[in-house]
């Protein structure tokens, strides 16, 4: 009889073995098919792993494992995004330096990765902070300032006086500093931007060409808020200037009652001597300084503002003289800074002209405007040429071609995206490589003068007067031009820590070469990356930089595919036991290494893959860990029962087969959960039996590997067998399902358009996905809604309309 299971000992076995071997390193052999996994690679805190990395990267590492099976070429890489704040925060205030914080971390964080059994390639480790990395990260910059998308200019920005930094729309939704969870406020300051807006359009048109889920691309889509409509002109009264404004509606114009500028708009302060109450101006303005951008532009706040005395506007289409307020609302980065309103039609418009006491006319027809905005469609009123239609399209595309034929207006676009402030006013992070020369304005660092290092200094705490540390370095400031070779000053802002992560992956590919940052032939074989996967926080802020910087570079020829990932999945949050999220101050956090501990590192990695639907969030449950250490028990003393080999039972071969499928095809679909419960059933019936051959439980074995390889490769070498990594991954007999399957007739509406067979005791969600995905299906069911699906015995129904 089989002794007690010793994962500890069984685990730092396999371990060793898989580092003594590297039997994970990336083979040199091109010929063989690739696959490229990815997983986002962790900043490197003091506080290592938690739960929340266990299930980011446990996904695709048992695809990793299934594709070495299945005899596939596998890159599955690890390094560490070691720049940024909170490592230059704890540095300060230990007094100790950020480079050897994160030295000290990454260590961390590796031994606790290992621990885990990841299959990793250590041999292409990398990390943001060394300056063989950030080389290359300031010779894309340079790139980047070469073709005119690197630009500065003064403007209010998002400012987090706790760490004392310039951050990006990206780095502060909701009003809170990404890094501290501090208030943000609203400084003007000079800032270098990244011209992400100019790439909106191939941001939007390359998420035709990859395989992402409906819930990333919908996010990236509304973050780049592209919008087709109209600019207008509106004349200020006695004025020989007009306001310029942006509508996705310019079917409304006859029901524009007031305009609405930014407090920041430039003509308030060129015609102030026409403002009469300019003293109240004035003061409004000073309060708007003193609230963020989320703050100014909360759909629920009080409406406020000042309506300007003496400035007035004039409508386009209708003549009429109408007031112009300034409000908060009302931004200067986004649109023209100005807006019409049409309180008939804009819930925000009539709130406000209700306040204020401005007239509210109706142009479409429907609603009660006493009580409420109408935002229906409708038929036009109170429009003049405009009566005669009844339908937005085409009242639109009137007034579009009125304003042009009387120069008024014309067709147009914006974006809600802004350009990427890309500036920190710190110490640890790539200094941007850049030099302001009074003779030749703001020139590059000489490219064979990459990296441009950090100064190893002692004092690098953020100055008080909104200047980087590097300012006060007078050897690092104090250059000679590159062109002219007189005297200079060198940029000293650093990048924000979203650089090194934007091209990473393709560092992976080539990690150590020094002449480029990617060799062009392990490019052409290695790139797309197959498979990614990462957080949905990333995917406005990450995964759009990231895919920015390639089409970039996609563009200058010096990438071969126009997107960097080929599909990209997420996955649900880990949440705490009592099902709040994970939090400190909340007592919920769960320390993954003290779960390997107590379990072992093969009952983590399966028990946060069974916990429940992948992307979905999902708490903790302690005794749901502890009954995956107990399944794990039972798979070991399963050697106990192993009698005979081959195939000696035909039920069995039959279940065995059906596993083989369902894992396999479960694992391709990150329905982890399901696949583990299909194995522990079969386990079960093992169990039942009381018996299985060698044959059929290496199979178990072949299968349950991905998941939890420690266990599987011990005791598939106890059984006589070669390395599980070696092993091809086992392919069903379809002969063998036959007594297993159900074959189902496909209708929709009531006539059969299909015949599909499927396992027996499929859950109906899946017969009915299944039935979805026939291709013979599709014609039917395309561009309908699917209102109602029946399973009866035989017959899958769909009803769509």
């Amino acid at each position: 009889m089989a002794e007690t299971y010793d994962f500890n000992a069984v685990e730092k076995k396999w371990q060793a073995y898989w580092d003594a071997h590297h039997c994970f390193t990336a083979e040199a052999d091109h010929k063989k098919p690739k696959f490229y996994a990815l997983v986002e690679f962790p900043y490197p805190s003091g506080a290592g792993m938690h739960v929340g990395h266990i299930k980011a990267y446990t996904s695709l590492e048992i695809l990793s494992r299934k594709r070495r099976m299945q005899g596939y070429n596998v890159l599955f890489p690890m390094g560490f995004d070691s720049f940024g704040l909170p490592a230059e925060n704890y540095a300060i205030k230990t007094n100790t330096h950020p480079h050897d914080i994160a030295t000290a971390n990454i260590e961390h964080f590796k031994d606790q990765m290992k621990r885990v059994g990841y299959s990793f390639d250590w041999t292409r480790e990398i990390a943001t902070s060394v300056p063989e990395y950030y080389k290359w990260t300031q010779w894309i910059f340079r790139k980047l300032f070469d073709h005119g998308l690197v630009f500065r200019a003064k403007t209010l920005v998002n400012y987090c006086p706790n760490c004392k930094v310039v951050l990006s729309n990206e780095d502060s939704q909701g009003g809170k500093c990404d890094v501290c969870h501090s208030d943000v406020v609203q400084l003007p300051k000079d800032v270098w931007y990244l011209k992400i807006t100019a790439y909106a359009d191939k941001l939007l048109e390359g998420l035709n060409d990859v395989d992402y889920p409906d819930a990333i691309k919908q996010q990236e889509v509304d973050w780049i808020g592209k919008s087709v409509g109209a600019f207008v002109n509106f004349k200020v009264k006695d004025i020989p200037e007009a306001l310029e404004i942006y509508t996705t509606r310019c079917d409304t114009l006859y029901g524009v009652t007031f305009m609405v500028i930014a407090p920041e708009h430039p003509m308030l302060d060129k015609y102030r001597e026409r403002i009469e109450n300019w003293d109240e101006v004035e003061a409004y303005r000073a309060a708007c300084a003193k609230k963020t951008e989320f703050e100014r532009t909360q759909l629920s706040k009080d409406k406020t503002g000042v309506r300007l005395q003496g400035f007035t506007a004039i409508n386009p289409v209708s003549g009429k003289e109408i007031p112009v307020f300034i409000a908060d609302y009302v931004m200067m980065g986004y649109g023209t800074g100005a807006i019409m309103a049409v309180p008939a039609h804009d819930q925000r418009d009539w709130e406000f002209a209700h306040k204020f006491g401005v007239d509210i006319i109706p142009v479409i027809e429907g609603g009660d405007i006493e009580k409420e905005a109408y935002t229906g469609d409708g038929r036009m009123i109170n429009s003049d040429f405009l009566n005669a239609y009844d339908n937005k399209k085409d009242s639109i595309a009137a007034m579009l071609e009125y304003l042009g034929e009387h120069a008024l207006g014309r067709k147009g676009i914006q974006y809600k995206m802004k350009d990427w402030a890309f500036n920190r006013q710190r110490y640890w992070g790539e200094p941007i490589p850049l030099i302001h020369c009074e003779k030749c304005g703001t020139v590059g660092v000489p490219y064979e003068e990459l990296p441009l290092k950090l100064p190893d200094v002692e004092n690098f705490a953020p100055g008080t007067d909104g200047q980087s540390p590097l300012a006060r370095i007078e050897s690092f400031v104090n250059c000679t031009c590159p062109q002219c070779g007189g005297p200079a000053k060198r940029e000293t802002d650093t990048m924000p820590q979203w650089a090194g992560s934007s091209w990473y992956y393709l560092r992976f590919i080539d990690p150590h070469n020094d002449k480029v940052f990617c060799d062009p032939e392990e490019m052409q074989y290695w790139m797309p990356v197959d498979w990614y996967n990462g957080g949905m926080e990333h995917v406005t802020r990450h995964l759009l930089y990231s895919r920015f910087w390639h089409h970039f570079l996609y563009d200058i020829g010096e990438v071969n595919t126009p997107e960097p990932y080929a599909k990209r999945t997420y996955q649900g949050l880990i949440l705490g036991p009592d099902g709040d999220k994970m939090s400190k101050s909340k007592g919920n956090v769960v320390d993954p290494i003290s779960v390997i501990e107590r379990l072992g590192a093969d009952a983590l990695r399966l028990y946060v893959m069974f916990m429940g639907d992948y992307m979905a969030a999902t708490p903790w449950s302690e005794d749901s860990a502890n009954g995956c250490k107990r399944f794990l028990d039972r798979v070991w003393r399963l050697q106990d029962m192993v009698k005979g080999e081959g195939w000696i039972d035909g039920d069995m071969r039959t279940k065995v087969n059906a596993c083989i499928k369902k894992v396999g095809e479960d694992y391709e679909r990150m329905k982890f959960n399901t696949a583990i419960a299909a194995m522990m059933s079969l386990v079960n019936d093992c169990y039942t039996k009381g018996s299985l051959t060698k044959d059929e439980f290496h199979t178990l074995l072949l299968l349950l590997y991905p998941v939890a390889p420690h266990i599987s490769e011990e005791l598939n070498e106890r059984i006589g067998f070669a390395p599980l990594h070696h092993t091809a991954w086992p392919a069903y007999d379809p002969d063998a399902l036959a007594l297993n399957t159900v074959e189902y007739g496909v209708q929709v509406n009531g006539k059969v358009r299909a015949r599909i067979k499927l396992p027996v005791g499929m859950e109906q969600k899946d017969i009915v996905d299944a039935a979805l995905a026939l291709g013979d299906v599709k014609p039917f069911i395309e561009g309908k809604t699917i209102r109602k699906t029946i399973v009866v015995k035989n017959i899958i129904n769909l009803v769509v309309g």
